[in-house]
């Protein structure tokens, strides 16, 4: 069972949520990030899963997004650093309020597997899962379809926001509508995350991210044109007090033969990453221990590299 709420931020913006309830014992509180351009709505189904599988859950818009989209999205001047400090720290206050004693579980899909060190209160997560994670560096793309999608992301994207005020993707049919500069964080995204903020900010967001401590496993897909092993790894790295695993996944390991960047929030996938994703959340457990590619202990020391494939074992995240 759903129940619609509001979020408030820091900053007086309220946000659209949805708190998805356990029907009895709650296991533990989960916070579903989602992707750039994607409503909430898209992780709907895998929340009311978690919920039916005992953890409370909430599922939300970031400002510009969906249900928390403004009469005015021109006047909706955000950023992705504050789809983190501001959104997803609102996430966790209202999670904190509801269950106090609880360090909430957070699954984070593309750039919501980048956002939440930008919170100041991301030390509080207990565990991360993030699916597909990246912040949209163009050289992270796959070499073949590179050209392709700075094309389309990196060129036709900021042009049409410079022109409209605003990006249109719905019209396009490329994904929701974007805010300005959220469009502008995406197209102009510089290698190091860091240095697309100015320099007096850039220690502050460092130190922040290195607050996190909650270990992290990745999972990457063969064919997600965004999140890819390397995208993967940048992302990560910027947790650098974090225990961090990357597992290298296929679509045939999900008899399928196409997934891209979206499909694991889909239904089709509740009995095969939806149950396995359970087994990390509720056990600190990597269920895909024979396709682990790349670990990095807490602190960024001693860092393991594998080729993708089988044969890296071990299904605990002892490091």
């Amino acid at each position: 069972m759903s129940l619609a709420v509001e979020l408030p931020c820091a900053d007086g913006v309220r946000l659209s949520g949805h708190l998805w309830s356990a029907p009895g014992k709650v296991d533990g509180v989960v916070i579903v990030n989602g992707t750039t351009g994607i409503p909430a709505t898209h992780y709907h189904g895998y929340a009311r899963y978690l919920a039916r599988s005992g953890f409370e859950t909430l599922t939300y818009d970031y400002r510009g997004v969906g249900g928390s989209r403004p009469h005015d999205l021109q006047s909706c001047g955000c950023r992705w650093h504050d789809w983190g400090a501001l959104d997803f720290e609102a996430a966790l206050e209202f999670m904190k309020k509801r269950h106090p004693m609880a360090r909430p579980l957070v699954v984070g899909h593309g750039t919501g597997g980048f956002i939440p060190g930008f919170a100041p209160s991301a030390r509080r997560i207990r565990r991360m899962l993030a699916v597909g994670p990246h912040y949209s560096y163009w050289r992270d793309y796959p070499a073949d379809r590179r050209r392709e999608m700075v094309l389309r992301w990196h060129v036709v994207m900021p042009l049409l926001t410079c022109l409209l005020g605003y990006f249109p993707g719905k019209s396009l049919g490329w994904l929701e509508d974007l805010p300005r500069r959220i469009a502008y964080d995406w197209a102009f995204q510089r290698r190091d995350m860091e240095a697309s903020h100015p320099k007096s900010h850039r220690v502050a967001i460092i130190n922040r991210f290195e607050q996190v401590a909650a270990p992290i496993l990745a999972v990457v897909v063969a064919g997600d044109e965004f999140g890819t092993r390397p995208a993967a790894e940048r992302s990560l790295r910027r947790y650098s007090a974090a225990a961090k695993l990357i597992v290298h996944l296929t679509p045939t390991d999900f008899r399928c033969h196409e997934i891209g960047h979206l499909g694991l929030f889909e239904t089709r996938h509740e009995h095969s990453f939806w149950v396995r994703s359970l087994l990390w959340l509720r056990d600190a457990y990597n269920p895909w221990p024979l396709d682990v590619v790349w670990r990095e202990k807490a602190g960024g020391t001693a860092a393991s590299a594998y080729s993708p494939g089988r044969g890296s074992r071990g299904g605990g995240f002892t490091l």
